[in-house]
This record gives structure tokens, sequence and C-alpha cells, in this order.
């Protein structure tokens, strides 16, 4: 029964994705006839991938938090304070960027700095039970006035350093294919479903969702796994700020604006309910891609930047209503 019911929430972003693949194939044959070899092509798959990554690593986060009954409106702004301090990392260490010779020290800065602010969210959020949409609603005025305060109101310029390869639609080794971020982001993904599918904490992500009451008297200490469960969405989201540095090559306070608006649609077209107790890192993930497939295909399309933003918002508020009606079927109301 489980099985049955796994199976046709992941049918439903899958459907999603070669809908809307096919609906934008449909258009771009009939009015842009001639970017039919650029919408098919090998390079536009690789630039899809690579533009997913930071959507999809903080689409990762997010199924966590929403799962378990939050949301976390500060993603966007926590990317680019983020990205402002890795920017600052660089030129800090003057090029000596490794810790131990293994791992860059920015990364790591990054992602401790994303896991403060996720951890002050959680604490101040279920310690002081306050709703998770008002603490993280104060909290991305917060960060994206730190990142502009830190940038001093500019860009963060670096030298060239290998961080910015992470994002290269052609990556210096050609036997990795697509971008080393497309990579990074496939590994988070398979530790994130192993996370919610077949650990503790992760069937306490769900129960949290599903009843925090139930939860709590069951012997699960609830304020806790919500402090947890925020500081590793927030080191995500910091991870996803590297790689917004590393697209752009720089440290831009004023980047991923409404980004969290992006991954919270990709959460729930992905099949999350944002009432907790369901979601995947798979849905997510499809979702983020469906996300991306249709801002390239409106590029394809040759369509406004304004008309984009009116087609993302009607999706996200269908994403909404459809959530809606599901929920109302699980507890048979019509």
């Amino acid at each position: 029964m489980n099985l049955t019911k796994s199976v046709k929430s992941l049918l439903i972003p899958i459907s999603g994705l070669l809908f809307v693949f096919f609906i934008l194939l449909g258009l771009i044959f009939i009015f842009v006839p001639d970017n039919i070899d650029n919408f098919l092509s090998m390079q536009n798959l690789k630039t899809i991938l690579k533009q997913t990554v930071i959507v999809g690593i903080g689409a990762l986060a997010m199924t966590m938090i929403i799962v378990s009954g939050g949301i976390d409106l500060s993603a966007g702004s926590v990317v680019a304070l983020t990205a402002v301090f890795c920017a600052h990392a660089v030129n800090w260490l003057d090029g000596d960027i490794m810790f131990l010779g293994i791992i860059p020290t920015p990364i790591i800065l990054s992602i401790f700095v994303g896991a403060l602010i996720g951890f002050a969210n959680g604490t101040i959020s279920a310690r002081l039970n306050i709703a998770p949409f008002i603490v993280t609603l104060g909290m991305m005025l917060i960060a994206r006035g730190l990142a502009e305060g830190f940038a001093d109101q500019s860009v963060v310029r670096t030298p060239d350093n290998f961080l910015k390869a992470l994002m290269m639609r052609e990556p210096k080794n050609e036997w990795m294919i697509f971008a080393p971020g497309v990579w990074i982001n496939f590994i988070l993904f398979l530790l994130t479903m192993l996370i919610m599918r077949t650990s503790v904490f992760g069937r306490y992500i769900y129960a949290l969702g599903a009843n925090e009451d139930a939860a709590k008297y069951s012997g699960i200490n609830i304020i806790n796994y919500k402090v947890m469960i925020f500081t590793l969405g927030g080191a995500m989201f910091g991870l996803a700020g590297v790689m917004s540095y590393a697209e752009i090559g720089d440290g831009d306070p004023t980047t991923a604006v409404a980004l969290e608006l992006d991954i919270i649609a990709a959460v729930v077209i992905g099949g999350a309910s944002l009432s907790g107790g369901r979601g995947s890192a798979l849905g997510s993930t499809i979702g983020a891609l469906i996300i991306t497939l249709l801002y390239n295909g409106c590029v394809m399309l040759r369509v406004d930047d304004w008309v984009q933003k009116v087609l993302i918002g009607g999706i996200i508020v269908a994403a909404v209503w459809v959530d809606g009606i599901r929920g109302k079927s699980v507890s048979g109301y019509s």
C-alpha cells in the first residue's frame, strides 16, 4: 500500500516534467522553429542541469524543513549572504584556500555561516514558539541587510580560483561531462534521500510534520529536532551560496532575490505538502528541474522577463492549489 502511494506520488512530478518538456517543445516548434535544435542539444541539457544546481540544493534543504512542518523564507537571502562571505573568504586567504589540503576553506566557512543562521531560525522558532513563517521572514531581511553591509553595497570581486570552475558548463575534466556543481547536487540528493528514507532522523522529520503532538508524546524531543532540521537546512543553503558565487564569479549581495519562491515551488511541485508530513528528495529535485526547464524554455521562446515571472507565479499558485486538493482527498473530504 505504502509502496503504491510512493510510486503514485513520484509519477505526478515525473509526468509534470514530461508534460512541460513536450509543451515547450511544441511551442518552440510552432513559434521559434530555428531554436528546436538548440533546445534539444546536449549543450542545452548541460545548461539546464547547471542552472538547476542552486535551486536544486535549496529544494533539498527546504524539503526537510517543509516535511517537518516548517518553512524558511530566508533561503534566498542566506544564499546571497554566504556567496558574499565566500568571496570575502577567498580574498582573506589570498589564494591559500584549502583546508588540510582537501576541502576549500571558503566552502567550510560558508556552510558554517548558513548553519549558524539556520540554527538561529530553528532556536527562535522552536524555543520561543514563534511560527517559522514569521521568524524566517524577519531573517530574510536581516540576512539580506548583512549581505549588503558585508559587501559594502557593492559586488565583492575576487581573483581567479578553482571554485569558479564549479559551475562551468564545460568542466575542465572532460570525463565529468557535466559541471562539478551538478555532481555535487547529485551526491547531496543521494545523501538527503538516504537520510529521509532510511535513518531515524528522517523518520522523525516525517513524524514532526504529520502530527507534532503525537511525535511529542512518543518521546521525540521536538524542540531539538526542529533546531537540527533548520540548522542542516541552513548549512545546505550555505552550500547553495557557494554555487551562487561560482556561477557569478564574485560575491553579489543582490543575487538570489525571491529565490525562496522558486525553491518552495519546486518542493510543492515535487509532491510535498505545505502542511507537513509528505515530500521526498526525488520529487523536489524533479520539481527544481521543472522550474529550470520553464525558464530555459521561455528564453528559447524569446518570452519577456515579466511574462516569465507571471508564469512562475501562476505555477506556484497552481501547485499550492493542487496540494490543497491532495490534502482534502487524504482527509476524506471532497
